[in-house]
């Protein structure tokens, strides 16, 4: 059974924007902690379903749609489509909702995003999970995403679209089984008129060829060295071709309370789901 409600709310240009609320479940916790959870630039809220539904028990957990994924309204200025755009909206959010201080958890864009809300407004981010991300994205990860993203054929049923997202996933996940595929599938695709369809606007990649939109920042070091007060934790996998262990290195040496986890038979990037990643993670959140 989802233990979330729909909430729904409007952008500073005018999109109907979806977002997860799951309500903390502990008793006598009258005002707890919020943790706003950001996907990756393909995915949507779905991949932080087990996520929440783990943290919900101490937290009220927020796990956003971006615009042009999921449930959200497509933007038809596809120029919109950068993380600036998409933090200015989860800023709406957050005023929406009155929520004066969050943790952000944020994979590949979203941890992107994370940096850059802290460096708007730190006094606003009380910390940080950052899942497999760095101020320094590696050249070969982006040329591997830049391959499909808006490129993939269309597919015409479900055992098309487990084949193809295997074919792009699987080097990230070598472990997966059969219903873990399925699983993963139904949360990349949705379903119109009986035919799987992506669950995210192709035009999404329009940005990401132009070097002056913004949509992949490329010198993040001095605002990461912004932010270093923040307390942060980074989860790599083991095999990432997003996040170098040279990054990690580098990240370090800027800020000595960086809390590193690396998540073994993982590329870009782990589905937080992974018992090393739950481990890490609350264990970081617990000593906040």
């Amino acid at each position: 059974m989802d233990n979330y409600s729909d909430y729904w709310y409007q952008s500073s240009d005018g999109l109907r924007l979806y977002a997860r609320d799951y309500p903390c479940s502990a008793t006598g916790k009258g005002n707890p902690s919020t943790v706003l959870c950001m996907h990756g630039l393909t995915r949507n809220c779905a991949d932080f379903a087990g996520l929440a539904g783990h943290l919900c028990s101490d937290y009220r957990v927020l796990s956003v749609d971006q615009r042009g994924r999921g449930r959200s309204d497509y933007d038809s200025v596809a120029a919109n489509y950068t993380p600036l755009t998409y933090v200015q909206d989860m800023f709406g959010l957050l005023d929406r909702l009155q929520v004066s201080e969050v943790i952000l958890v944020g994979t590949s864009m979203g941890g992107l995003m994370s940096f850059i809300m802290a460096a708007m407004q730190p006094a606003r981010i009380s910390a940080m999970v950052i899942n497999d991300i760095g101020p320094e994205v590696d050249q070969r990860g982006l040329d591997r995403i830049n391959s499909y993203v808006g490129k993939s054929k269309p597919v015409s049923n479900w055992a098309e679209a487990i084949a193809q997202v295997r074919s792009i996933a699987e080097v990230a996940f070598p472990d997966f089984t059969d219903e873990q595929w399925q699983d993963f599938a139904r949360d990349v695709y949705r379903e119109e008129n009986g035919i799987p369809v992506l669950a995210y606007d192709p035009a999404i990649s329009q940005p990401m060829s132009d070097a002056n939109s913004g949509a992949v920042p490329p010198d993040l070091w001095p605002l990461f060295e912004s932010i270093v007060k923040v307390p942060m934790l980074v989860i790599r996998g083991e095999s990432s071709d997003i996040l170098s262990r040279e990054c990690i290195e580098q990240m370090r040496d800027r800020n000595r309370d960086l809390q590193v986890a690396e998540i073994p038979q993982r590329g870009h990037a782990p589905t937080l789901n992974e018992a090393a990643s739950r481990t890490a993670i609350d264990r970081f959140l617990g000593a906040l």
